[in-house]
Parts: structure tokens; sequence; C-alpha cells
């Protein structure tokens, strides 16, 4: 038999303990064996092979291989520049990995000031003394005593209780207060028994005395911690994109790179000089840039996230939201506020908003008497910073009341005499009162059947009448009206004129009213729910609650977009196919799920190919938020575990968050796009020079050094600007990319390679020949490197790709939109960007340092205005592609 279905009385023995509690000794040799009751936490990878994954991942893997060809070729045929570009790829690969380490190291050290789950001690009883104990050297066997506002420390077992209700949301994600007792529960799971109190949850009232049975990962708290430990963390969607983004810039370098090579075994040339040549062009189209330039990207996105109370773990989680096609979302604390408020008073007859009733019904005299009889039939008291602490239903009432009478003075004007607590036997609360005139009167607060039984009398505006049968069944209608929309009803009654040592009364009241609390929506939920729909991203409730709370809670946020909502409970999913039925079923909600549950709903949403971000904040979303493609736990009200498993923290539990996520995240996606294109598209006039070099046997064109200087230098600035491109306005109306769809996608290759990059080469090779003829240079004649006029045409080859990248940039702002509908001026980053860019080739141009390092010779003011006519026709060519594309798509 389990330890709550046995009576309090033989608990002991089984425990092997005694009503003086554990001697020091005992707990002593407990401690041993079981170990602290802490939970273990997840096995960690050290900071070392953290640090050291930068470094391995595989684009970094690709540039570490492009600088040893880099060195090799120094080392074979030295003076061509090849260890400068060797050396700056290191540089690359160093820099971007202490960068990104750095800013995930930032979030997890911000992720443990978050840090609370257990007490730090905790009221036990030892060798028949009341002593405070470290909750982490609690054992079984342990008398703990359990009072209100505070956490439970461990798995107890109830042996005696005075009102005693408990919060199980942290574990179950139900949000009503459990009432508590020490009775033994047959014939239902642990979880459900109503003797036992769990690690990590709160007692909301009452008081009581239970017996520690088990502690740290033995608990059920433990026992979802270790499930969650057991979920396999999985590469997030940008990051598989990224290394197959990489495979394929590395298997177009080395396939262009042989090519090349037998190329010139064709025409003659030597081995050595061929593979020299080869591994050129492999470097050059290596974007060495664009490992910093997507970290980068990804760490401002992260910045202005954390800048809305969203705490980014992992960069590449920032896009991963972006491209989520459905959130599972828990109910209780994300998005309930996880606090009771009155929602619906029947009052005398009359039905009233609770959140409308304000001081202008003081001169209700129905509504005045009915709150004062809540105020004084109710124990929650103000904390010193003067909010009402106590049971969750008791300070909704009372802040409810605040808004018509003053609560406080009620309290101070009316002293109480006695009261019979609340029980889940009785049902109800029943306080005896002395009022400012002397006179004693009695207030009842509880359940309405058990309240509307004990009233002879009922209230209305012209005063009190009889309780008929007709009455007492409209009452009743009234309060089933509110527990179907998911609501806790209480009743109040009244009795005065009680004769002195007359006691409390269990009969003879008059009843007043009803009122409905619940745990209300956030208010911003339902128009980001909107947003969600519009944007095409599914939003389903997972929740422990009960089904009638589910829906009730679900069509208050709009789940059901105008159709039905289907609310699934475990019995639904047990048949083979059920479980993707249900995930695939439009307006679907899940109630009554356990952790497991969770769990096989998310795998079940990812098998159906989709992508899959789960939001909570309690032990129980913990598995979940860790099996799916993003877990978004709550930074205030979340469980360690839970932020521990997730990789973004909302620190404001706000709801809304998540969809400037998406927005966010969509934004990176797009923006990666952009800078993607804009990068591979230099890569063609790098490569041409190296091809007319080889077939037509000229002067190089553009240097290895040269090629650099674009790469690591000028394409920086615009390309992390495009980075920070504001989101599209129609980013949230379009639906989620497909998984399908590729980052290097046909036509994102096609516009860089065969559209405009031609472009760029034309460029390069038109200004490079333009500086030869007006030198005088006659077509198969030798240039020494160090010659003036072959250092000036290559000079102008560089500048040529530098001015059409201009262009490039500008028109790069949308893949599909007009520069000109969204604005020359809407990005000033990339206008800054720009500028610097040209401002560093003349640097490069003009400075006699960087013309020794760069091989580079002045050009005149002619040679730039040559090269303007290339930047206007590239930028008068994507432009008019893209207003093509934009009234195909607005026809």
């Amino acid at each position: 038999m389990g330890i709550h279905e046995i009576p309090a009385a033989e608990v002991y023995s089984v425990l092997r303990s005694h009503p003086e509690g554990l001697s020091d000794g005992e707990a002593l040799q407990r401690l041993t064996f079981h170990g602290q009751n802490v939970l273990q936490a997840p096995a960690r990878t050290s900071l070392f092979l953290l640090f050291l994954a930068k470094f391995t991942h595989f684009f970094a893997l690709l540039l570490w291989v492009a600088a040893a060809i880099a060195f090799a070729a120094h080392r074979l045929g030295p003076g061509e520049g090849m260890q400068f570009l060797g050396g700056a790829i290191v540089a690359v690969i160093v820099i971007n990995a202490v960068f990104s380490f750095w800013q995930e190291y930032r979030a997890e050290r911000e992720l443990e000031a978050l840090a609370r789950l257990l007490p730090l001690s905790v009221l036990v009883r030892r060798q028949n003394r009341e002593v405070q104990v470290d909750a982490g050297r609690l054992v079984p066997g342990d008398l703990v005593f359990l009072a209100e506002g505070g956490r439970v420390p461990a798995d107890v077992r109830i042996l005696e209780c005075h009102g005693l209700q408990v919060n199980n949301a942290p574990l179950t994600g139900e949000s009503r207060p459990l009432d508590r007792n020490s009775e033994p529960a047959q014939g239902v799971e642990r979880i459900e028994a109503s003797n036992l109190a769990f690690a990590g949850t709160t007692v909301v009232r009452g008081r009581g005395l239970g017996i520690v049975f088990a502690t740290g990962m033995q608990t059920e708290f433990g026992k979802v911690a270790h499930m969650t430990g057991r979920v396999r963390a999985e590469a997030t969607p940008l990051e598989r994109e990224v290394a197959r983004l990489s495979r394929r810039l590395a298997a177009i370098a080395v396939v262009v790179g042989i090519v090349f090579f037998a190329f010139g075994i064709y025409l003659g040339r030597g081995f050595w000089q061929n593979f020299l040549f080869a591994l050129g062009v492999i470097v050059a189209l290596v974007p060495e840039g664009l490992l910093p330039t997507v970290t980068l990207s990804l760490a401002a996105a992260a910045r202005r996230m954390a800048a809305r109370k969203v705490l980014v773990r992992t960069l590449s989680a920032v896009e991963t939201l972006g491209c989520a096609t459905v959130i599972c979302t828990d109910k209780t604390g994300t998005l309930t506020r996880n606090v009771m408020a009155a929602r619906r008073l029947w009052i005398a007859g009359e039905w009233f908003d609770a959140g409308k009733v304000s001081a202008a019904h003081a001169s209700a005299p129905a509504l005045v008497r009915f709150f004062r009889a809540a105020v004084l039939a109710s124990d929650a008291e103000v904390s010193r910073s003067g909010q009402w602490t106590g049971d969750p239903t008791e300070t909704a009432l009372v802040a409810a009341a605040a808004n018509v009478i003053d609560p406080g003075a009620a309290r101070t004007e009316n002293a109480r005499v006695d009261e019979i607590p609340f029980d889940s036997v009785r049902k109800r609360m029943t306080t005896l009162i002395r009022q400012p005139d002397g006179r004693l009167a009695a207030f009842l607060k509880g359940a309405p059947e058990v309240v509307a039984e004990r009233c002879d009398r009922r209230a209305n505006e012209e005063g009190d009448g009889p309780m008929t049968a007709e009455t007492r069944e409209t009452i009743l209608a009234s309060a089933r009206e509110m527990a179907q929309g998911a609501m806790r009803v209480l009743a109040v009654a009244e009795k005065n004129d009680l004769g002195e040592g007359a006691g409390i009364p269990e009969d003879g009241f008059t009843f007043l009213g009803l009122v409905g609390m619940e745990d209300p929506p956030r208010p911003e939920v339902p128009g980001a729910v909107a947003v969600c729909r519009e944007a095409g991203v599914r939003v389903i409730m997972v929740t422990g609650d009960s089904a009638e709370t589910a829906r009730a809670v679900a069509d208050r946020v709009g789940l059901g977009d105008g159709g039905a909502i289907r609310v699934f409970t475990p019995g639904d999913l047990q048949g083979a196919g059920s479980l993707r039925q249900a995930v695939e079923t439009p307006g679907a909600v899940f109630a009554r799920m356990t952790p497991a549950h969770k769990l096989a709903i998310v795998s079940a949403l990812k098998r159906t190919g989709e992508i899959v971000a789960v939001t909570g904040d309690g032990v129980n979303d913990a598995p979940a938020l860790k099996k799916a493609d993003i877990g978004v736990a709550m930074g205030m009200a979340g469980t360690e575990v839970a932020k521990e498993a997730s990789d973004v923290v909302l620190l404001d539990d706000n709801f809304a968050s998540i969809v400037a996520g998406i927005e966010e995240g969509r934004a990176v996606y797009a923006n990666i796009k952009k800078f993607l294109s804009y990068i591979l598209t230099s890569n063609v006039p790098e490569v041409v020079p190296y091809l007319a070099f080889a077939i037509f046997s000229i002067p190089l064109p553009l240097t290895v050094i040269q090629i650099l200087a674009v790469d690591l230098g000028t394409d920086m600035l615009p390309a992390l600007a495009l980075g920070r491109e504001k989101p599209e306005p129609d980013v949230m109306r379009r639906p989620p990319r497909p998984r399908t769809e590729r980052l290097l996608s046909w036509p994102l290759l096609s516009r860089a390679y065969l559209l405009l990059g031609p472009v760029e080469a034309a460029a390069g090779l038109a200004g490079y020949f333009w500086v030869l003829a007006a030198g005088g240079w006659k077509w198969g004649t030798p240039l020494a490197p160090s010659d003036p006029l072959y250092m000036q045409a290559t000079t102008m080859c560089l500048t040529a790709i530098v001015v059409t990248q201009v262009a490039n940039g500008l028109t790069s702002r949308s893949e599909t939109t007009p520069v000109r509908r969204i604005g020359f001026l809407g990005n000033r980053l990339l206008l800054w960007g720009m500028a610097c860019e040209v401002a560093l080739q003349a640097a490069i141009v003009y400075h006699p340092a960087l013309n020794a390092v760069f091989g580079t010779h002045p050009v005149p003011l002619a040679g730039w205005l040559f090269l303007v006519p290339f930047a206007v026709f590239l930028l008068v060519l994507n432009e008019a592609r893209k207003e093509i594309a934009f009234r195909g798509r607005a026809d």
C-alpha cells in the first residue's frame, strides 16, 4: 500500500519514526544514507568544453581548414600575402568564439541570479523539541510544521491539519487551492491524494504537521527533474541550417577549386602553380565574414530582446522562436496571472461585473452589506507593505470589497470574538463579531449549497424576505452558471442580534449573495494569441487543470478562433493514433495532463513536422520545455527546474513578449539571408579575376590580400548593419518559414552568383583594364607585382568591388520589397556602414602604410567616377526585379 493509503497512526511505524520526532543521531544517520534534500543539478558541460565548442562547430572547422590552406600556400609560394589571410581567419575564429561564449555565459549568470526553489530552513520536531533545520538536511521520518505562506520542503504525509490548503500549480499546473486532510486516501494516484503535500508547492491557508517520506530526487519534484535530465537536447533549426550552409559552401569552394586546377593542367600550367592557384580560389570562395556577422546579428537581437525583459540563453534560440509553427503553453501563470480575482457577483438577485464595481457603488446598501460580511468572514491580513495576504480566494474577495468599502476599517470597528475555521468537511467558515454598538453578529462564508441550506431568509433591494425553495434553487442555479465558467463560487450570509453566550450559530442566517472568483487571463494574452494566429502560429494550451477550467480560459483568450474548442483529457489519448489526431485537431486544448503527457504531445507535434515552442513555469513543464525546439520559461514565477530546461526566459512573465520574440526571430532569419546574399555576391568578382588570369594569361587582377580587405574589411560593417534591419511591416502576416526552406536557396544563389555578382565582376575587370589601357599596357606584356601600374590596376579592381557593394547593400535591405517602398533612409546603421566602407577603401587606396600592406596604389578621381555607372546599373537591375515580383504579389 502507498503511504497515502494507510491511517496516520500507522505512518510512524512505516517510516520508523515516532510522535516526538527523530533524534539528532537518527537524523544524521539517515542523512548519510539518503543524502541531502536537494535536487541534483543537471550535468553541465564544463566552461572549458563550452568555450572549446565555439572553435569546433562545422563552420569554424571550415575556417580552420581555410586558414591552414592559406598558411600552406604561403609556405609553398611566399610573397602572395597568404600568411596575412591565414592570420586574419584565425583572428576571426578566436574573436567570434570569445564573443559568442561571453554572451551565453552572461545569460547563464543572470539566470542563476533568479534561482529560488525550496525554503532555506524549516521548523521541525526533533527529540520532542521544535527546532529550525536547514531544508537540505531534512530526512525521511522528520516531522515538519507547515504554515500559511511557506513552501513545502519535501514530500510529506499529513498527520494533523487545521484548514490546510496547498497550491500544487508548480507541480501539476492546477491553479486552485487544494484542501488537505489526514485521512487515508484509497484508490487514487499519489499525486491526487488529499493527505499528501509535495516539495516545491506552497501552503496558501491553514497549518499542519506532516512526516517526510521522500527527499531530494525521490520527491515528485525530483522525479520530474530526473525526467527532464533524460530528455536529449537537439540542435536548433538555425544551428542545423548553418551547418548545412557550411557544408554547401565548402562543397562549392572545393568543386570550383578542383575545376580550376584541372583547367590549369589542361592549359599546360605546372602542378604547383596550379595547386596554389586552386587554393587561392577556394579561400576566395569561403565567406570568412559570415561567421562573425551571424554571431553579432544574433547577439544584437538578443540584446534587443533583453531590453524587453526576454533573456536569451543561447544565441541560436533567437531565430528558433521566429520559425516556430506551434506554441504549446501552460495555463497557470502563463496565460493566466496565477492570482485569484473576483469576476462576477450575484447580490440581491442582480448580476454585477466585479471588475466594474467601484466607489460609486458605496451608496448601494446590498453591495455594502455583502462586502462587509465577506470581509468579516475572512482571515486575509494586511502585510507591512500594505498588501492583503493569506488565502488567494480571501485576498481576492477583500480586494474586490476595497472598491466599495474600507476593509481595514471594517476589521478595526468589528472585533472578532470567536470563529470556526474553514475545513473540507464543513465547507464553510463562521465568525462571531462584536459590532460597534456592542451587539453580536455572525458571518458565514462557504460553498453555495452549504450556506444556502443554513439560511432561512434572503436579502434583496426591498428588504429581507423568507428563503423559499424556489429562491434557494435560483441561488444554486446562479452558482452553477458561474461554476460552468470555471469560477470558484462562494456564498456569504449573516445573522444579527445574537444573545450573549449563545455561541456561534449554525443556521438561521440571511443569505446576502454569491461571488465568482477565477485566476484571470493576463490582459495582453488575447491580443498576443490573435497576432500569433495572423502569423500562422498555432497556440495550444496544455495544462494540468480541469477540463472545465481549461475550456473557459481557452475561450476567453481566443484559442478557438471563433470555432469549436475541443478539450482532450488523458483518456482521449489512449488509442492508436489518438495522440497524433488530437494534436492535429483545430482548437485543441489538453487538460489534466501530467509531465509525461506534455512530453508526448510535444514529441507528437515534432513528428508531424512542426517547429514547437513550449512555455511554462512549473516543474511539470520542464521535460516538455527541454524537448521542444525552443523552451520559454517564466522568470518571476518559474521554478529553477523550468528555467534550467529552457532556451529563453521571460523575466517579466509576459506572454506577449513571445510575440515580440517571434517577430524578432523572423527578422533575424530574413536579415541573415540579406547579408548572406550581400557577402556571396562579392565572391563572384573575387573569383572571376582568377578565372581571367588562368584563361587569358593576364596579370592577376586581384590579389589574395585584397580579397581579405573585402571579406574582413570593407564588407563587414554593411553586413552587420543589414543584420540590424528592422522587421518588415508584413513579417507577422506571413506564415512561418517551411522547415524545408534553406538559407542557401536557389533564388538567393541565382541572385548573388548569376545576377548581381556578374555585374560586380564586370565592373572590376573593366576598371582593371581601364587603368592598364591608360598606362599603355599591351596584351601579353608581363607586369611585376611591384610595378605601380599593376598595383594601381588591382586597386581599381578592388575599388570596383567596394563601389558596387555599396549599391548591393542598399538593394539588399529587402529580398522582395523595393527599397523605395521601405525608405532609403530607414536603416541609419547601414548608411553609416556604407560611409565607413567607402572611407576604409579610400584609406586603402591613398594611405601609404595601407598601400604597403594591401599592395595598392592611388587611383585618380576619374577612376571612381568610371565605376559609378556600374553601381547604378546593379541597383536599378535588382530593384526592377523586385518591382516585378512585388506587383505580381499585389495582383
